[in-house]
């Protein structure tokens, strides 16, 4: 799969950080009040492309109908996106890329054993991203931007409903400098699974540059995509003196493009001028090569990446019954580096998703009913295998399988 624009692609910077700026309270709803100011975004977004932005992200970051009923504000869900994606479109006209921005939902899966809703919670995911999709689809964004996702689960959800818009995907997710998001995940992982997933690339966001250097670097022998960097200069509500002058923003960007990474842009605190100085860092940079074939045998779960060579050793089918957990617990004592878990229904699919975290090793799935094993590989928050053993049509099997990234095997 190659990148459908031109790299390196110079995203712009902070939004929010401007609006504050410009007199928005603290704690309104962004959306309404850009739209109640357009002059405000309008001015910033010509001074980005001034800056040298290639691609402007339209304000709908917080603008899905979960977010947007916290201010009471969900009925508008479709007006805002349609209001926000045309000021941004007439502002920048043919000069820059127009993205549609989704964010986290703000909705999260229960962590009690007894009370375990993930099912229902993807399903909730789902729903939304793919209305706020549909919406900014028939808009004409160029491309969608999945903005500081803060675990796989729901960068995954987000995914699956932005692959079925046929725009290009682009995919950011918030870590911490040990690679550890707010739910948990694990950014390497979370990498592998989602350009398994059709990402066309994936990346950092909301962290400062020097961060994401190490995590870039380690990502970089196994990403088969490009890799993004839109970084902080500062929080949106810090002084201006704590946050990273331009000059020094660019300067620590520098490493970070030696690490690979060529979709780059600003954060939290960045400024058109931050912006305009990262754009004399890309004028001479040599393109990178993404290793095609890197994640052939990479199989993950959300927090931790599992490298499979020719000598994959598959322990006996486990029947995914309420003893699954202890099962998954045992089979580390025995000569196997995959488990293979036996899922004939939806309610085994389901309790494979909620056992899943006691395996030490990948899972392969083994499975004679599609809709089983479609619901099993939704709800497997990583890169699972499936054995093609599995009793049903091989077109079909690899067709499913494609759709999340799973590997047959």
């Amino acid at each position: 799969m190659s990148f459908p624009y031109h790299l390196p692609l110079l995203l712009d910077g902070a939004t929010e950080t401007h609006c504050l700026a410009a007199g928005m309270p603290h704690g309104v709803c962004t959306e309404q009040w850009i739209l109640e100011h357009p002059e405000v975004l309008s001015q910033l977004q010509h001074a980005f492309v001034a800056a040298g932005s290639q691609a402007v992200l339209a304000p709908t970051f917080g603008a899905n109908r979960a977010r947007l009923e916290l201010y009471g504000l969900g009925e508008h869900t479709v007006q805002f996106n349609q209001k926000l994606v045309s000021l941004t479109r007439d502002t920048v006209g043919t000069n820059a890329l127009v993205g549609g921005t989704l964010s986290p939902t703000g909705i999260l899966i229960s962590d009690e054993d007894d009370q375990w809703d993930g099912d229902v919670v993807f399903q909730k995911w789902l729903t939304i991203y793919r209305e706020q999709i549909s919406i900014l689809r028939e808009c004409g964004v160029d491309f969608l931007f999945l903005d500081s996702m803060t675990g796989l689960p729901e960068a995954r959800a987000a995914m699956l409903a932005a692959k079925q818009s046929h725009l290009p995907v682009l995919c950011c997710l918030t870590a911490d400098q040990t690679g550890h998001t707010l739910s948990g995940s694990l950014f390497l992982p979370s990498l592998i699974t989602l350009q398994a997933m059709g990402a066309d690339a994936v990346g950092l966001s909301c962290s400062i540059p020097e961060d994401m250097v190490d995590l870039l670097e380690e990502a970089r022998m196994f990403a088969t995509v490009p890799l993004i960097a839109k970084a902080d200069a500062g929080l949106s509500e810090a002084d201006e003196e704590d946050r990273l002058a331009p000059e020094e923003f660019a300067a620590q960007f520098s490493p970070i493009l030696r690490a690979g990474a060529r979709v780059v842009g600003g954060c939290c605190g960045t400024t058109p001028e931050h912006i305009a100085e990262l754009s004399r860092f890309l004028r001479e940079l040599p393109p990178v090569k993404t290793r095609v074939g890197a994640d052939d045998f990479v199989a993950t779960r959300e927090d931790e990446a599992f490298f499979l060579g020719d000598d994959i050793l598959l322990s006996d089918p486990i029947p995914c019954d309420y003893g699954l957990a202890d099962a998954l617990i045992d089979i580390e004592d025995e000569q196997v580096n995959v488990v293979k878990v036996q899922v004939r229904n939806s309610e085994e699919a389901r309790q494979l998703a909620m056992d899943a975290q006691m395996s030490r090793l990948p899972i392969s799935i083994l499975s004679d009913d599609p809709d089983a094993l479609d619901e099993a590989l939704m709800l497997y928050h990583g890169r699972a295998l499936v054995d093609s053993d599995s009793e049903m049509d091989e077109r079909l099997l690899r067709r499913i399988a494609e759709r999340y990234g799973a590997i047959v095997y």
